[in-house]
């Protein structure tokens, strides 16, 4: 019997972007290709947790790699961030922004007034990612939020949090370090709109209308975690953050329902995992011609079989089961170089 592929019984298929579809300006290798085969017979839609952009330009930069998008596809962070700051002050409020266009477009098309200084009084602070967010954006951000003698003060929103963003060149810092200087700065925490917090996964299944929707990412801490917690089956692709070492050593909470190798994956059919006792007491994991033994808190690797990723597959999920925590187990380089 022929294994089912992961998009069996989906309605949306949902796809962050950065180390996704593409990297910087470029598109990562096999994704377009492989979207627009889904977008044939599936809803597609993009979640984004860059505030640094408008829907519109995020669309139109998909349009240019080759791939079939409306703005209205693109369901961004600073989006779910508005529509919590909707329910926490009034209609035409000012708002603090720290960030750009992307999150100033949002901001002003809800109705709100935008400011960059403590001075106007502002009603909140919301603050998004974006390339020229300097330390005077952040201090001003940090005097809005100084709290009274009684510890009141205005909320603070955050479009996410996530530590680095994949770029061109490498890997830089994300607006979660920028978010970190101000909560050093002002001494709390803000309420965080994009992923791994569910409003924005929220925003995208309503607006949709889905009622079988997938998620698919690049990082175990915003991106699976987040699905996970929304209850939205969630595929990690290996194409941009985390990789094998990271996807083996994920908490309970950040385990995604598939791993791919890249999103051709998405129409292949995806191989069961087998395990069992074997006469020893020695649990064996196959994926595919790819088999891996776990004896008490030894890992060892009994044939890598023909499928980098399978092999991956295989260790992770003998390591999942294991009940035995990451750190007191020894496991094969192979498995995670």
């Amino acid at each position: 019997m022929t294994e089912p592929t992961p998009l069996e019984g989906i309605d949306l298929v949902l796809l962050d972007l950065d180390g996704v579809v593409y990297a910087g300006p470029h598109a990562i290798p096999y994704a377009v290709e492989s979207i627009n085969a889904v977008a044939e017979t599936i809803r597609v839609g993009y979640i984004t947790n860059n505030a640094s952009r408008t829907t519109a330009s995020v669309a139109d930069h998909l349009t240019s790699l080759g791939l079939r998008v409306s703005e209205n596809e693109v369901v961004s962070s600073p989006q779910a961030a508005v529509k919590l700051l909707t329910g926490m002050v009034p209609n035409g409020a000012t708002i603090l922004v720290v960030g750009g266009d992307g999150l100033v477009d949002v901001v002003e098309k809800a109705g709100f007034t935008v400011t960059r200084s403590a001075d106007d009084s502002p009603s909140a602070v919301v603050q998004g990612f974006a390339p020229e967010v300097a330390w005077t954006h952040l201090a001003e951000a940090s005097f809005a939020l100084a709290r009274d003698a009684n510890g009141d003060g205005i909320p603070w929103v955050a479009t996410n949090t996530d530590w680095t963003i994949p770029v061109e060149r490498g890997i830089a810092p994300g607006n979660g370090t920028l978010v970190s200087a101000v909560h050093t700065a002002a001494g709390i925490l803000p309420i965080v709109a994009g992923k791994p917090e569910v409003a924005i996964f929220e925003e995208a299944v309503e607006r949709f209308g889905a009622s079988s929707p997938m998620f698919i990412g690049d990082r175990l801490d915003t991106d699976i975690l987040g699905a996970n917690r929304a209850g939205i089956p969630s595929v990690m692709v290996l194409t941009g953050i985390d990789h094998a070492k990271q996807v083996i050593a994920a908490a309970a909470d950040s385990r995604p329902r598939f791993l791919l190798e890249d999103l051709r994956g998405l129409s292949e059919p995806y191989p069961l995992i087998e395990a069992g006792e074997d006469h020893d007491g020695s649990i064996v994991t196959k994926v595919g011609d790819a088999i891996v033994r776990r004896s008490a808190e030894k890992i060892t690797i009994e044939n890598a079989g023909d499928s980098r990723i399978n092999l991956i597959r295989a260790g992770a999920a003998a390591v999942w089961t294991s009940g035995i925590a990451i750190y007191a187990l020894d496991i094969p380089a192979e498995l995670y170089s």
